[in-house]
């Protein structure tokens, strides 16, 4: 049934592709938002201001307006409105995201980790995927960049870019509240000031904050419902200061994220038959029983852990915060010089809460026991990530002109972070008695405990591991981009080459359990290029062409015990598309399709044991991903808007190198292997209504959107990860709805009431899975069940 169902969206949506979000439709009248047309849509992603249909990108913007209106609290919500993109805040973390486009990305989150989507915040790129989840306040538009970006935006955009916009102050005074409530008691308030020009015509400012909290959605019996697990206490605040000083645009952006909760609930949902035998003997023991399910859990026990300040806590907290500096000269007419600073920081103490427990009992091998056997609290993972840290200081120069019929962009870009992480692990190694020899114990260890506890058939060994590790990054780049519109034919002709070389240089040091400290370095360069053609066959009509090539950095992997180094990703992307619009802009069409060969490709190869999570990293070969997007945005009558999108992409592994731990031969297994948090099939339809009533400004605004995308896996292989069947995100199907009355006056302002729900049909969906195969087991965490709220916004 689903197989037609996606069969007869694509048919409808294959020959269209754009945004269908983006078009202005900011606190204007009632009148304007009957418009005739769509209007027009302005994005950077050629990092200058230019109208969407123009640039032979495929990119998808969603504009601010839109984001109110759909409560987007975060990037996790995107995915349900733009093709081939995940984006999965990940267990354990109240901030961290993994983050693929067209099936490159990158799910480590680790503090040294290069992400393989880069996310930009007004030009700045946010370097650690595991402070990319934070509240969005005050943003002009969201802009989702697809396939290699490596000529503008550099190193790790080989996947894409996810461009985060925010609004500048208004010219005149204003002040914005919005406020809302829903299940789970989740709330949230928040308040805007526009100053409007305060001195002369020079300078003015925003200030913005909001709080928002709410109880969690799965019931932990242990702890009152302000720490359940999905639990959120946050606090946002974001400060903008623009002065206009004739030639010379000054933009400061400040943005403050803190956020306190308890990360969505991860439950075990498969175990080997030698786990579920040891821990479903804790009640035996006066220990919780033991819960595996593949069923969404709605109450549980969970856990809490001994952090590293001696406080017994359950939930995390992490912060975000970032200073931006944009100067922008018009030299003359021809040439605008630009600098963009930016300094970043991000904190995480984070409870992590893998094991989907209450507090499990059982017998540990304790050699301060007659038996060398005592009961004990067992947990099958569990820790504190604290203190994760990092900061990050980025200059970019750029010169943009023109001359004749070349417009250019040359600049220089520098980039240095340093990053580390303590992460104090505690799990239960799970073995038969007679197997404790192949964990280091003597043989007269094993024979003793079978001597002293004859019944005794398994044991478990209560390991505490530390991994600890930090490092520097250094990047330095010269790029450059030249496009030719000859005006002998009326510039709908586009020819753009560009080139961008980037030299980086990394360091790292392994402590923690690894003695002595290892030290290691590696330094990489690349040159990326670009190459594309444009032609506006007929009005409103572009066909254009580009292959773009991309680069993510090489490194030393943190969670190996040893120097484990790894080289650089490559990508050459391949696309052809056309953009277009129709019946007096009324219908906007476009479509994508690429080509794209990835080379060395980056697999972490998980391997849980009694070091902790630990892993390798390892260049293991070549894939080719293709596929298209298509988006469409129509008009019928004013006051009626019907937009969708449907994403494509295959995935075929050309070569796929394992190592065969049983004969220590290497293997090329392209044929096993699955694709990475990428689903093959993504659809989103959505419909909007809006009408006047009661004359003047107000009207009333129905929208329902429908997202549905095919099963995620979440790791490559099955050999290395045992469980990998027993944790695919199955497909996934979501509506939501809203209606809202807008624009009722207010004594001299404007009053806008909303009603919404989301999951509307109450989907039980995996959406992120972990496999801890050496250690016995698998979990994943499961989606919010339906939910529903109020929401209000006043505006003078």
């Amino acid at each position: 049934m689903k197989s037609m169902l996606l069969a007869g969206v694509a048919a409808i949506l294959v020959p269209f592709s754009v945004s269908a979000h983006a078009q202005d439709q900011s606190s204007g009248t009632a009148a304007q938002e009957q418009g005739a047309n769509l209007g027009d849509i302005v994005v950077t992603a050629r990092r200058s201001a230019e109208t969407l249909q123009d640039v032979p990108v495929a990119v998808t913007a969603l504009s601010g307006d839109f984001i109110e209106r759909q409560n987007i609290s975060d990037p996790t919500d995107v995915p349900n409105f733009a093709p081939n993109i995940t984006i999965e805040q990940q267990p354990s973390s109240l901030s961290a995201a993994t983050i693929y486009i067209r099936g490159i990305g990158n799910n480590e989150p680790s503090a040294v980790s290069e992400q393989g989507v880069g996310v930009y915040l007004d030009g700045v790129y946010l370097a650690r995927a595991a402070g990319a989840v934070f509240d969005l306040i005050d943003l002009e538009r969201i802009e989702v960049l697809r396939g290699p970006q490596g000529t503008l935006f550099g190193r790790n955009t080989i996947g894409g870019a996810l461009q985060l916009i925010t609004k500048k102050p208004a010219n005149d005074m204003r002040v914005t509240a919005k406020a809302g409530y829903g299940r789970f008691n989740e709330w949230y308030a928040r308040a805007r000031l526009d100053t409007g020009y305060i001195i002369g015509d020079v300078i003015k400012a925003s200030f913005a904050y909001q709080h928002r909290q709410g109880d969690g959605f799965v019931n932990n019996t242990l702890t009152p419902s302000s720490q359940d697990p999905g639990s959120l206490n946050a606090d946002s605040i974001a400060v903008g200061v623009q002065g206009d000083f004739g030639d010379v645009t000054v933009n400061y952006n400040f943005d403050y994220d803190d956020r306190r909760g308890t990360p969505a609930f991860f439950q075990l949902v498969a175990t080997t038959p030698l786990a579920q035998d040891y821990y479903s003997q804790s009640p035996n023991y006066g220990g919780a029983p033991f819960l595996v399910s593949t069923e969404r859990q709605g109450t549980v026990q969970q856990a809490g852990f001994t952090d590293r300040n001696g406080n017994f806590r359950y939930g995390s907290k992490t912060r975000v915060q970032g200073h931006g500096l944009t100067v922008s000269y018009d030299a003359i007419p021809e040439l605008t010089l630009k600098s963009i600073t930016g300094y970043r920081k991000f904190f995480q103490d984070t409870i992590l809460n893998l094991s989907g427990n209450g507090v499990l009992r059982g017998p540990v091998v304790d050699f301060t026991s007659p038996t060398l056997v005592s009961i004990q609290d067992v947990v099958p993972y569990t820790g504190n990530n604290a203190p994760q840290k990092q900061w990050q200081f980025s200059q970019e120069f750029q010169a943009l002109g023109k001359v004749g019929d070349f417009n250019y962009l040359l600049g220089m870009y520098y980039f240095y972070e340093k990053s580390s992480e303590f992460n104090r692990q505690a799990l239960t190694i799970v073995t038969p008695v007679a197997g404790l020899p192949f964990l280091g114990f003597p043989q007269s260890v094993a024979d003793g405990i079978a001597a002293l506890n004859p019944d005794l058939a398994t044991v478990g060994v209560n390991a505490n591991p530390i991994q600890a590790f930090g490092g520097t990054s250094q990047s330095m780049a010269v790029f450059g981009q030249v496009s030719w519109r000859p005006s002998s034919l009326d510039d709908k002709l586009e020819v753009t080459l560009g080139g961008r070389h980037t030299a980086d240089d990394k360091t790292i040091y392994l402590a923690g359990d690894v003695s002595p400290v290892q030290r290691g370095r590696r330094s990489f360069d690349n040159f990326s290029w670009l190459a594309s053609a444009s032609y506006e066959v007929i009005d409103d009509v572009m066909l254009y062409g580009r292959v773009s090539t991309g680069y993510r950095s090489g490194g030393i992997n943190p969670r190996a015990g040893v120097i484990n180094g790894f080289e650089p990703e490559k990508a050459t992307a391949y696309e052809a598309g056309v953009k277009s619009q129709w019946f007096d802009n009324r219908l906007r069409l476009n479509v994508a399709g690429y080509i794209t060969d990835y080379d060395d490709l980056q697999v972490q190869q998980f391997a849980a044991g009694s070091g902790g999570a630990t892993s390798l990293i390892v260049n293991a070969g070549k894939v080719r991903l293709s596929g298209f997007e298509a988006e469409v945005t129509a008009l019928p009558f004013p006051g009626f808007q019907i937009d969708g999108s449907v994403g494509y992409v295959k995935t075929n592994y050309k070569t796929f190198l394992f190592r065969d731990p049983g004969t220590n031969t290497i293997v090329d297994v392209a044929d096993q292997a699955k694709p990475l948090y990428t689903p093959k099939w993504n659809v989103h339809v959505g419909a909007e209504y809006s009408h006047p009533i009661g004359g003047g400004d107000t009207l009333v605004r129905l929208r329902g959107d429908y997202s549905y995308r095919t099963e995620v896996y979440f790791n490559a292989l099955n050999n290395t990860a045992p469980f990998n069947e027993d944790i695919v995100a199955p497909p996934q199907t979501n509506v939501r709805a809203r209606l809202s009355v807008e624009g009722i006056d207010m004594g001299g302002g404007k009053l806008d009431v909303g009603v919404w729900g989301d999951n509307l049909l109450n989907q039980k969906r995996l959406v992120y899975g972990i496999d801890f195969g050496a250690l016995g087991f698998a979990g994943a965490t499961f989606n919010k069940p339906i939910s529903y709220g109020v929401d209000a916004k006043i505006a003078f």
